[in-house]
């Protein structure tokens, strides 16, 4: 199981079962529009006790919530209303017997097969819904969209089987589910795999083909690696859009929600060699935010080759993502390798704007990490793009120490200088790219990074930092600077064996505890490449 503050879950990627609403449900929905109707018109002609008419408010008001007109106006109208109100959390109590189940039990919990949403309907998609409890303790509310009007998809356990603990089905009830997956043909035609999954706080994850689930996104995050502590807003309903007949992309709706802020998402997704998702966020902040992340990105990183001293591991490397990538809008492409810290550090990276920047796994053979199950050469990388450049901000990457390859680690996002101010809402649009090569290669790409004790000389360090020679000029000269200590023998050469270009330097370190270095190519003294930002620390 992977932990992310209680919000992630385990990263395999199978197919998920179909659902298809059972009569039973059906009939539910026609009732409660029955039931609405039968309401108002009580309404019209009784004139009830003060107790009555509260309880018959309420009534028509949760009918109303289950089926309704539906479009991004009414959802930007409904979360600002919602920004107006005091925040109330929708969090099982703790007491709850879903709020208690083990993982063993909450893993035996299955969407029943035959089941899936649009299952018979050719829509290109299918839906499955997935069980609240154990860490996912949020009900999330489902609706469908079709032709402008959303209708709830009650909760129903019969669409799931809970495996032989008996004791798990006794006084199971939930206002929603905790969240949904969506499969589609994204491999080989006539098998639906799963490529996309909404379930915890405001994490979602997907896939580009034949890739396994790895890093996570989010839809915003507070306060990361802040002393007062993180806030962590959470998606609290969903509207899914029926797709056309055969279609190629799927519309999702979020409200967001916490103490702070609420929030109106819109995400189409197109799956592919590389799955792209559009985003569409309008914030409306209760009080000020100054620190918020935008595009939030999640990952785990563990070991590499820049440092294997902590971990006894017959496995070459551990991450899912092994390097933080910026493209500047002066054309500056920075690559930072990922670390494992002995103590939390955040890094900021500034510029006058950017024109995308992501988590990246560019190791991709499976002698890499010699993990027969895990194939963590197959985790996509994730890019974000802007839909307009980025500016006044900076990229943010947080390092959090870790001992278990369960626990994601690696925070990334968009940090604004401007702070959110209470009843004054932010739009902001972006897409976000997962694949195995989610933005087109240019040349200059760095390859590999590596660290190690000099030999022979006491406390000084070897790095080495690997780029594709494609393109690679004949007057190309290596740069190096650090902000503490001595650099001695820079210098680079080709690799006969792989074609690559290596650059190598020898570091004497000061008394700090801490530096940063800058290594890049150039020729005719202009850069040529990419730019490799470290972090070494003692």
């Amino acid at each position: 199981m992977r932990f992310v503050q209680g919000a992630t879950t385990r990263k395999t990627c199978s197919p998920f079962p179909i659902w298809n609403p059972p009569l039973k449900i059906k009939r539910l929905f026609t009732l409660s529009l029955l039931v609405f109707a039968s309401s108002i018109a009580l309404l019209a002609v009784a004139e009830p006790d003060a107790k009555a008419q509260q309880a018959s408010d309420a009534d028509a008001e949760e009918q109303a919530r289950m089926i309704r007109r539906f479009n991004r106006d009414w959802l930007e109208a409904h979360a600002k209303e919602l920004s107006l109100q005091a925040h109330e959390p929708k969090t099982l109590a703790e007491d709850d017997p879903l709020a208690t189940l083990s993982y063993d039990q909450y893993r035996a919990i299955q969407f029943q097969r035959g089941a899936g949403i649009w299952a018979r309907q050719d829509r290109g998609f299918l839906v499955g819904l997935l069980h609240p409890g154990f860490l996912f303790k949020t009900p999330v509310a489902i609706n469908l969209v079709v032709r402008g009007v959303s209708r709830r998809v009650l909760y129903e356990p019969k669409v799931f089987n809970y495996g032989n603990d008996s004791e798990v089905v006794k006084g199971l009830k939930s206002r929603g589910y905790s969240g949904f997956r969506v499969n589609t043909e994204i491999n080989k035609d006539g098998t639906w795999d799963e490529f996309l999954v909404f379930q915890g706080g405001s994490y979602f994850r997907a896939l580009g083909k034949n890739n396994w689930y790895g890093l996570s996104a989010r839809g915003l995050a507070i306060n990361t690696a802040q002393p007062k502590g993180e806030e962590f807003p959470a998606f609290t309903e969903f509207w899914i859009e029926r797709p056309r007949k055969n279609a190629a992309s799927i519309v999702v709706h979020a409200l967001l929600e916490s103490k702070s802020l609420t929030g109106a998402y819109t995400f189409t997704a197109v799956p592919g060699e590389n799955t792209k998702i559009k985003v569409k966020a309008t914030l409306y902040p209760r009080t000020k935010i100054a620190k918020f992340g935008v595009a939030p990105l999640t990952s785990m990183f563990l070991f590499d080759a820049t440092d294997r001293t902590r971990f006894d591991d017959f496995r070459p490397a551990v991450h899912d993502s092994n390097g933080l990538m910026i493209l500047n809008s002066n054309g500056e492409r920075i690559w930072r390798p990922l670390a494992n810290p002995k103590r939390l550090q955040a890094s900021s990276f500034r510029s006058g704007g950017i024109k995308g920047f992501g988590l990246m796994q560019r190791s991709r053979d499976f002698e890499d990490f010699e993990d027969g199950e895990a194939k963590y050469e197959q985790r996509p990388s994730l890019w974000i793009e802007p839909d307009t450049e980025w500016v006044n901000g900076h990229v943010e990457l947080i390092e959090i120490p870790t001992d278990k390859e369960t626990n994601d680690n690696i925070v990334a996002f968009w940090n604004p200088d401007t702070p959110l101010q209470p009843n004054t809402p932010l739009t902001l649009s972006y897409s976000l790219t997962w694949g195995a090569s989610p933005i087109q290669q240019q040349p200059g790409k760095i390859l590999a990074t590596r660290s190690g004790l000099a030999v022979n000389l006491d406390s000084v360090r070897d790095f080495i930092v690997d780029f594709d020679a494609e393109g690679l000029p004949n007057d190309v000269k290596v740069n190096v600077e650090s902000s503490n200590g001595n650099i001695i023998d820079a210098r680079g050469y080709m690799l006969e064996a792989n074609g690559r270009y290596r650059t190598t330097f020898k570091f004497e370190p000061a008394q700090d505890d801490l530096t940063e270095f800058r290594l890049w190519l150039s020729s005719k003294d202009k850069p040529w490449g990419e730019t490799w930002l470290y972090r070494w620390t003692r």
